[in-house]
């Protein structure tokens, strides 16, 4: 019986927790009632609590909420256990919660970690993944080194590069309990990305790899092209050398930073701006950050070219 079996998914198809609000109950419930798993990811434990509150009663089947470690409080875990599911990413891991917990992991070593800690799977992300990317090489191939390493029976997922059912189809082949997508679940209706980050999503041919916008999160992560990455990045796509020190150097009190403080700059942000966070454009968020913010995707946006139901995405990518 493979993780997701355990958890009563139908499909090998897991929707990537797109944090700042991207993934809400709408795109959760509509994703796990297609027969998926949807997954929540949004900070702190009254949004946690509300939008599984909202997802369930939207729909009976599994519901997963991601926490990034980094950030994530005694009380989100509290509140998450609530879910069906526990998805850690970006940090050491350790079992917080009694359910089922996954970690998603980008070394060899970090996977490793996550199955001595008890983790009851990896998620293995490649380098082609979009938002904050912990792999440094492509999915397949370091899902193939971790399965070398890891028992033969422990479950794995893979994520990167999930854009179409063939893609599913290789991660299952490769021995992966399941698929996680992101950039085409972004490209769904019931996505909470801001309407011009959908269009310039699927206007895109491609993306950088870059720690630009990481005021508070000094984290490589992938996105598309914007007027800041078009003022700041030039022959060196991580971004020029002071934004970087400011970005590190400032990090351990922006994680504290109450979060209408943070709120505050991200509505300053401008594509000139020398603190750029990480916060994306919601639908209900600010404007500005189209062109200011990240545009979190990944390498498969070059094959996504239209906005789709979650229910549609979830049967079109299923073998």
């Amino acid at each position: 019986m493979t993780i997701l079996e355990r958890l009563g998914v139908e499909s090998p198809v897991v929707q990537a927790g797109m944090g700042g609000g991207l993934s809400r109950h709408g795109l959760a419930a509509a994703v796990s009632e297609a027969g998926g798993l949807g997954t929540i990811a949004v900070n702190g434990a009254t949004a946690i609590e509300r939008e599984l509150a909202a997802a369930k009663a939207l729909t009976a089947a599994p519901i997963a909420v991601n926490l990034l470690l980094p950030f994530a409080r005694r009380s989100w875990f509290g509140a998450a256990a609530g879910a069906d599911a526990v998805i850690t990413f970006w940090g050491t891991p350790r079992r917080r919660t009694p359910g089922i917990w996954m970690h998603q992991c980008g070394t060899v070593a970090e996977a490793r970690s996550a199955h001595a800690a008890s983790a009851d799977a990896v998620i293995v992300q490649g380098v082609e993944a979009g938002g904050h990317v912990r792999g440094r090489i492509p999915a397949l191939q370091l899902h193939a080194r971790i399965r070398a390493v890891l028992p033969a029976d422990y479950p794995t997922l893979l994520a990167g590069g999930i854009a179409e059912r063939g893609d599913v189809q290789r991660a299952l082949e490769a021995g992966a309990s399941g698929a996680v997508a992101g950039t085409r679940f972004l490209l769904s209706d019931e996505s909470r990305a801001h309407p011009l980050y959908k269009q310039r999503a699927l206007e895109a041919t491609d993306t950088v790899l870059t720690e630009l916008f990481g005021f508070g999160w000094p984290a490589p992560h992938r996105v598309g092209r914007n007027a800041a990455t078009e003022r700041w990045l030039g022959a060196n796509p991580r971004g020029p050398r002071l934004n970087r020190t400011i970005n590190r150097l400032a990090s351990p009190a922006a994680r504290f930073t109450p979060a209408a403080a943070q709120m505050r700059l991200a509505r300053a942000q401008r594509p000139g701006s020398r603190l750029l966070t990480p916060v994306g454009p919601t639908d209900d968020g600010f404007a500005n950050l189209v062109d200011a913010g990240p545009l979190y995707m990944g390498q498969t946006v070059a094959r996504i070219d239209e906005l789709m139901p979650a229910a549609e995405i979830v049967r079109a990518l299923t073998p």
